[in-house]
């Protein structure tokens, strides 16, 4: 019998310690067609939504979920973006010179959200190839994508059960919202079956069990859409590289999680009941500024009152 020590038995897969995710990657790269001209020198990301922009209530999305390492996959003419979350000295001077201590503490938060890293997509080959950017700044952990065009409510937070949610499984998470049937053909949907209980208290947690990219609406298996948040293990992009383009022509992040589900990786999702803002076309975007705008407690009395007198005109200003 030999008298060295045993080696210690790893753990096995099914009790070793998950651990929450930490970094984000936010795809900002597209060329924000239904916003020309205005995008054609403003990234359609920093377009303001009362006096914050878009991609800021991301980025603070985020942060309230303890994400403070975020990439931002960026193309030609974006820098502005990166900008926005750096320090601006002349003019913080300039406020703190003035006594403008509200100005002066909104200009500073961005820079204090969160760690900024940026890389470039070169070209847009979607969604799947925007996310397999990450790989390098990621590596092997499980990381959130958050789409740069929408964001929920900071009241009904969507994120932090997510993250609870894939630390649990090891797998995929998804969001999901119902829509109408009619809309499916602008989505990914889901097939789904009811999951496991108490995976996380409070939450309606499914379990999921096939998805299409964009299907019609008498092909859709489901009026469950894939919301604009993921949570991923770090696999996925080892997947993305072996993805070939699919609808579109594009690399798509549903073909690549397909292909994980298939392989046998849990895939879980949350229907999301909450106020989601959805900016990405201009209808969109307009909802997001009224709705927000009305909850203002500085803006909202005037605003409503405003409003409502708009509307009774039949939308004819005076």
């Amino acid at each position: 019998m030999s008298d060295e020590p045993a080696t210690p038995r790893p753990p096995s897969p099914s009790t070793e310690p998950r651990r929450r995710a930490v970094k984000a990657v936010i795809p900002a790269a597209g060329l924000a067609t239904r916003f020309l001209p205005a995008t054609k020198a403003v990234p359609k990301e920093l377009l303001p939504v009362v006096d914050r922009p878009v991609l800021q209530y991301i980025v603070e999305e985020a942060a309230a979920a303890g994400i403070r390492d975020v990439l931002l996959v960026t193309g030609r003419g974006k820098t502005s973006m990166v900008d926005h979350f750096d320090r601006q000295p002349y003019l913080e001077t300039r406020l703190e010179e003035k006594g403008d201590a509200e100005r002066l503490a909104a200009v500073r938060r961005p820079a204090e959200l969160a760690e900024i890293y940026t890389c470039r997509q070169g070209e847009p080959l979607g969604l799947g190839h925007a996310v397999g950017m990450g790989d390098s700044h990621v590596g092997n952990e499980p990381f959130a994508v958050l789409l740069g065009d929408e964001f929920v409510d900071e009241s009904e937070p969507l994120l932090p059960a997510m993250l609870d949610l894939q630390a649990e499984t090891g797998g995929i998470v998804l969001a999901f919202l119902e829509v109408p049937r009619e809309e499916v053909k602008r989505y990914g949907i889901a097939s789904v079956e009811p999951a496991e209980p108490g995976l996380v208290p409070g939450a309606e947690v499914v379990r999921v069990t096939g998805l299409v990219e964009k299907p019609s609406p008498e092909d859709a298996p489901s009026n469950l859409a894939v919301l604009g948040r993921y949570v991923l293990p770090g696999k996925i992009f080892e997947t993305i590289r072996n993805t070939k383009p699919g609808s579109g022509g594009e690399i798509q992040l549903t073909d690549a999680m397909q292909t994980l589900l298939d392989e046998g990786t849990p895939v879980h999702g949350i229907v999301y009941r909450g106020t989601r803002y959805d900016t990405g076309m201009p209808l969109g975007y307009l909802q997001a500024v009224v709705q927000i705008a009305c909850q203002r407690e500085d803006l909202g009395p005037a605003f409503r009152s405003w409003l409502e007198e708009f509307v009774q005109a039949g939308g004819v200003g005076s």
